[in-house]
C-alpha cells in the first residue's frame, strides 16, 4: 500500500500584525508597516509546533511542501525530507501573496495529498478555499491574527496529534468547517463585519477543532452592563488594567466613562485612559514603570481567552501580571454557550499556557460568579470523541 500524504503549506507572514497591534496582516502595505514596527514571523513557529506531533510517523507518510518559506524550510528544520511541489504562482522565490497559497493548495490537490495542514489566519482558509474548496481535506494550523472560521485546530500541537490520527486509518469524521473573514479595514476602525467565504473540508475531534466565532446577541447587552458592573466594583484603586478587546470589556470602558478600542488593547486605571489601541512594547513599556492587572473577556462559540484576536498580550506580558489581577468577565449565556466546553489559552508559549490552566473565577453578572475550567489550547485532545 502507498504512503498517505500530508501536504504543507505556510503563510509566512500571517500574524505578522498581531503584537505590534495592526489587527491583521493582509496585504503588503500593512506587511511593510508591522516589520518596521519590529513584528517577527511566527507561522513558521506555529508550523513547526504542528510537526513535531508527527515526527515519529515520519517514515509512514510522504510530506509534501510549498517551497521556500512556504513550507519547505520548516520541514527541513523538523527533521523531515519533504518532496517539495513546484511553485506555480507569481512570487514564486520571492514575496508571497494570496495567489501562492491558492498554487500551492491546488498543487497539493493535484499530487494526490490525503490531507493538507496550512498555517495562517482567515485570509490563508479563504485563499485556500478559493483553491480548492471541500475537494481537498485540510487542516488549519492558528497563526494569524483573525482566526475566526472553524477550519482551524485550537492549538498547532492539536492539529498535529489531529493530523497524526488521521493519517493513521482514524478517518471516522470529516465535516464541512466555515470559512469566516472580516473586512480588516472595518475592523482596524472598530467595527466587526463578519463574511461567510465558504466552507472547507476538515478532519474533526471534539476539542480538537475550534468552533467559528459567534457573535454577541442584542440580547446580552444588559448582561454585559451588570458583568461591568461587578467588574468596576472589583478594580483595585489606583492599578491600572489592560482592558482586552470585544462587546464585554467595551461596557466595562463604558462604566467607567471612557471609549473603548473595540478590537484592540486598551490601558485604564480608575476613570482614566492611559492609553489606547497599545503593542506589546508599549504594554511593556508600561509594566517596566507600573503593575498592570488585566480583564479578558472570551471569544463568543470559541471559548478563547489569549491567542485569537489579541496577541498584544504576549507571553512576556502575561509573566508580568499577576494572576490574583486577572478578571475574566463573560456574561453568563455566553458561558452556558460553550456547554461544558473549557475556555482556552493558545499563547505560543507552553509553559505560558500552563501556568493559566486550571479553574478561574469567571464573573458571570452583578455578584455572580462561577468557577471554569481554562485549558491549553487541545489539552486533552486525543481522549475527547470524534462528535
Amino acid at each position: 500500500m502507498a504512503p498517505k500524504r500530508l501536504g504543507l503549506i505556510v503563510n509566512p507572514v500571517a500574524g505578522l500584525g498581531g503584537r505590534v497591534g495592526l489587527k491583521g496582516s493582509d496585504g503588503p502595505e500593512i506587511q511593510r508597516r508591522a516589520l518596521a514596527l519590529g513584528a517577527v514571523p511566527r507561522a513558521g513557529e506555529r508550523a513547526a509546533a504542528a510537526l513535531k506531533p508527527l515526527r515519529p510517523l515520519a517514515g509512514a507518510f510522504d510530506l509534501l511542501a510549498a517551497p521556500g518559506a512556504m513550507g519547505e524550510s520548516i520541514a527541513r528544520q523538523a527533521g523531515f525530507a519533504p518532496r517539495v511541489l513546484p511553485a506555480t504562482g507569481p512570487a514564486a522565490g520571492g514575496v508571497t501573496g494570496p495567489e501562492d497559497t491558492r498554487a500551492a493548495a491546488r498543487a497539493m490537490q493535484q499530487a494526490g495529498a490525503d490531507l493538507v495542514l496550512f498555517a495562517g489566519g482567515d485570509g490563508t482558509a479563504r485563499d485556500v478555499c478559493d483553491a480548492v474548496g471541500t475537494g481537498l481535506t485540510v487542516l488549519g494550523v492558528p497563526a494569524g491574527v483573525k482566526i475566526h472560521s472553524a477550519a482551524y485546530a485550537v492549538s498547532p500541537a492539536a492539529a498535529g496529534r489531529l493530523a497524526a490520527a488521521y493519517l493513521e486509518g482514524d478517518r471516522a469524521l470529516r465535516r464541512e468547517a466555515e470559512v469566516i473573514d472580516l473586512d480588516e479595514d472595518a475592523y482596524r476602525r472598530g467595527r466587526i463585519a463578519t463574511v461567510l467565504h465558504g466552507y472547507l473540508m476538515v478532519p474533526y475531534r471534539r476539542g480538537a477543532v475550534q468552533n467559528q466565532k459567534v457573535p454577541t446577541p442584542a440580547g446580552e447587552e444588559a448582561q454585559a452592563r451588570a458583568v461591568a458592573a461587578e467588574v468596576v466594583d472589583r478594580l483595585v484603586p489606583g492599578r491600572a488594567y489592560l482592558l482586552g478587546p470585544g462587546t464585554t470589556t467595551r461596557a466595562v470602558a463604558a462604566r467607567l466613562g471612557l471609549p473603548k478600542t473595540l478590537v484592540g488593547v486598551d490601558v485604564v486605571t480608575g476613570g482614566e485612559l492611559l492609553a489606547a489601541d497599545v503593542a506589546e512594547r508599549d504594554v511593556l513599556a508600561l509594566l517596566d514603570r507600573r503593575p498592570l492587572g488585566l480583564i479578558l473577556s472570551p471569544i463568543g462559540g470559541q471559548g478563547f481567552l489569549l491567542g485569537r484576536g489579541n496577541q498584544q498580550i504576549t507571553p512576556e506580558v502575561i509573566r508580568r501580571v499577576e494572576r490574583a489581577h486577572l478578571l475574566v468577565a463573560c456574561p453568563s449565556a455566553k458561558l452556558a454557550a460553550l456547554r461544558g466546553h473549557p475556555l482556552l489559552v493558545d499563547t505560543g508559549d507552553q509553559q505560558v499556557d500552563a501556568l493559566l490552566a486550571g479553574y478561574l473565577e469567571v464573573i458571570t453578572g452583578y455578584r455572580d460568579t462561577a468557577m471554569y475550567r481554562v485549558a491549553a489550547g487541545g489539552e486533552g485532545d486525543e481522549n475527547l470523541e470524534a462528535s
